[in-house]
C-alpha cells in the first residue's frame, strides 16, 4: 500500500480529504440477531478494536451505547424503532431514499467537538446478497468500516478483507493502517492530505 493508496482511502468523491478515528472507548449494541450471531458481531468489533490498540467498554457515560448495529429485512422497519428518530434526524426520509436506491447497508457517524468519532449507527438490510454472506465475514467487514471514517469510495475497487487458507481475514496492509491510525501521537481528525504521508510512514509504505 503506497502513500497515494492510503490517501485515496480517505479522499471523498468530491475530492476532499477527511480522516477521523474514535476518540472514546467503543460501547457496541446489536439489534435484530440471534444470540449466536450477537457474539460473532461483538467478537469482530473487539478484534478490530484490539488490533487498533483502542478500547471497548460496556457503557458510554454520555450515550450508553455509542455503536449501534441494526439487522433488519426492510427499510420501513427502522422508523418503527422507539427513539431512533431522536438520534437519526429525518429518519423516515432517509429510509425512503435508501429503499428507493435498493441499498442494503448504510453507516452514520457522529463527532465530538474535536472532530473525533463519538458514535456510529450501522444499518444492514438483510437482502439476498447480505444473507448469503457468512456472519463472520459480514461482522468483520462492518467492524473495519466503522473503525475509521473511510472515504465514501474507499472499498469500491478493493475490499478490506481477503481469503487466506479458506478463511476470511483482514488484509495485512489494512491491519497495519488501522493500527497506525490509532497512534496516540497522531490527531483524531485530519483534513490535510499530508496526513496520509504520516500514516504511510508508520506502516512502512513507500512515498
Amino acid at each position: 500500500m503506497t502513500a497515494e493508496e492510503v490517501r485515496a482511502l480517505f479522499t471523498r468523491a468530491d475530492g476532499s480529504f477527511l480522516f477521523a478515528r474514535w476518540g472514546r472507548p467503543i460501547a457496541p449494541v446489536v439489534f435484530g440477531v440471534e444470540p449466536a450471531t450477537l457474539s460473532v458481531v461483538k467478537g469482530a468489533i473487539e478484534a478490530v478494536v484490539t488490533l487498533a490498540g483502542h478500547r471497548m467498554t460496556d457503557l458510554d457515560p454520555e450515550l450508553g451505547a455509542n455503536l449501534m448495529v441494526f439487522f433488519f429485512r426492510d427499510w420501513a422497519e427502522l422508523p418503527q424503532v422507539p427513539n431512533l428518530d431522536r438520534m437519526v434526524p429525518d429518519l423516515p426520509a432517509l429510509c425512503a431514499r435508501l429503499d428507493a436506491a435498493e441499498a442494503n447497508q448504510y453507516r452514520i457517524f457522529r463527532f465530538d467537538p474535536a472532530g473525533a468519532i463519538r458514535a456510529a449507527f450501522v444499518f444492514l438490510r438483510m437482502d439476498a446478497h447480505l444473507s448469503a454472506v457468512p456472519a463472520e465475514t459480514l461482522a468483520l467487514s462492518q467492524a473495519v468500516q466503522t473503525m475509521l471514517l473511510w472515504s465514501d469510495t474507499a472499498f469500491r475497487e478493493v475490499p478490506p478483507l481477503a481469503l487466506q487458507d479458506g478463511r476470511v481475514m483482514l488484509r495485512p496492509d489494512m491491519a497495519r493502517l488501522i493500527r497506525a491510525a490509532y497512534d496516540p501521537v497522531l490527531p483524531a481528525l485530519a483534513r490535510d492530505p499530508a496526513h496520509a504521508l504520516r500514516l504511510a510512514a508508520r506502516i512502512g509504505a513507500p512515498h
